[in-house]
């Protein structure tokens, strides 16, 4: 299981205020120290872009990359801010990501063919409603890989994001199993090893009490983890969920066992 920095937001005040003074030095900064923890990428959340996409995009992939070689998720809504960071990075990218959402469809599905690159597929119907049962994100999961059949997008170029539920929801509890579920079926359902990742703080979003978040966030991600997930979006400098992720994942291998191979 792959761990990816969630840290780098464009809804952190010092990341607004560096993004409008043109200042790299707060990105610099943030990328860096997350760099420094050995994730597998970082994961570069710059919301709409709505103003000056391009030029937005591009000061965000040049700051980052000034500090890290790490892979680097473009993760925009704003199809021509997607354009302008796929066009200027240099690092390794993953498209962050589509939806049955028809702008998403004709305007960030193509992108991945164009740029030869991979993308997150997320389990959202065409009006970006998270579906209600486990059967409705599988029939989702499917209606996403023929849109990007259609779109001439090799299936092994998809990673799937069942879409972790907050449990603040009515049935997010119910809903969070499911997530487990999806995981473990889709190989079987396609025929080949679908990739899978989870953004795994949505999970506690609005808990007002931070140890019990951190436990629900460290249960869960040993779950993710034994469903067989990819890819853990999660916040880099939180020591215990991290140890737990990376430990969680020598768990779920198959392979001979050693002490050296727990985190310290």
């Amino acid at each position: 299981m792959h761990l990816i920095a969630d840290n780098l937001r464009i809804t952190k005040p010092d990341i607004q205020q560096a993004l409008a003074r043109r200042d790299p030095e707060p990105v610099q900064k943030l990328a860096l120290a997350c760099a420094q923890k050995n994730p597998w990428a970082i994961d570069v959340n710059t919301g709409p872009l709505t103003r000056n996409p391009e030029s937005d995009m591009r000061f965000f992939i040049r700051a980052v990359e000034s500090v890290t070689s790490l892979p680097l998720l473009i993760d925009t809504a704003n199809p021509a801010a997607m354009r302008a960071g796929l066009e200027s990075v240099q690092n390794p990218a993953v498209i962050n990501g589509y939806s049955l959402e028809p702008g998403k469809i004709n305007h960030i599905l193509p992108l991945a063919k164009e740029f030869d690159t991979d993308i997150v597929g997320f389990l959202l119907d065409r009006e970006s409603r998270v579906p209600k049962d486990e059967a409705r994100r599988l029939e989702v999961a499917l209606e996403l890989f023929e849109k990007a059949e259609a779109a001439g997008v090799a299936k092994e170029k998809i990673i799937i994001d069942p879409v972790v539920p907050p449990l603040a929801w009515d049935d997010g509890i119910i809903q969070a199993r499911a997530i487990l579920n999806v995981i473990r079926t889709l190989p079987d359902l396609l025929g080949f090893n679908v990739r899978t990742i989870a953004g795994v703080s949505n999970l506690s979003t609005g808990a007002s009490d931070k140890t019990k978040k951190h436990r629900i966030d460290t249960a869960y991600i040993a779950m993710l983890a034994s469903a067989g997930l990819d890819y853990a979006l999660l916040d880099i400098f939180d020591t215990g969920l991290v140890r737990s992720a990376r430990t969680a994942g020598i768990l779920s291998k198959e392979t001979l066992f050693s002490w050296q191979m727990i985190p310290e």
